[in-house]
């Protein structure tokens, strides 16, 4: 009986990761990349610091480029920038509002924390952020 019950159990207890997040989206395609980036340059410094986003526009990284936000406690989010309940439209590219994304197609803001905005079917398109050292991340899908 103890057998069978490790079966079952094994395949859920490998199965979850911290990582994993759906990033399924019929109006936004995946791509993959991987872009690395430097807190110490000028334009990334503010992520040294808890509670601000960055808007990072590297070719390839992301659809529409991607923000990358710094939650606090030495960890941090990255999510695409184009508005996920968009079809891709001149107006779907998002833009930095404080802790929020703000859609100007529908006006919809969504968290750097959670990347849900209240009514929305889709949240913001998550990627993986990996720190590399104090001052540099890696950021992949």
């Amino acid at each position: 009986m103890k057998k069978y019950l490790l079966l079952i159990l094994l395949p859920l207890i490998y199965s979850c990761s911290q990582d994993a997040f759906n990033n399924n989206n019929p109006y936004l395609p995946n791509y993959g990349f991987s872009t690395t980036i430097n807190m110490n340059l000028p334009q990334y410094s503010q992520l040294l610091y808890t509670a601000n986003a960055v808007y990072v526009n590297n070719a390839g990284a992301g659809i529409r480029g991607i923000f990358v936000f710094n939650t606090g406690n030495e960890n941090y989010v990255a999510f695409d920038a184009a508005c996920p309940n968009q079809a891709l439209s001149s107006c779907s590219t998002m833009t930095i509002n404080g802790i929020k994304a703000l859609c100007s197609c529908d006006g919809s803001q969504y968290s750097f924390f959670s990347g849900q905005a209240e009514g929305q079917q889709y949240p913001m398109k998550q990627y993986r952020v990996q720190r590399i050292s104090a001052t540099s991340l890696r950021i992949y899908n």
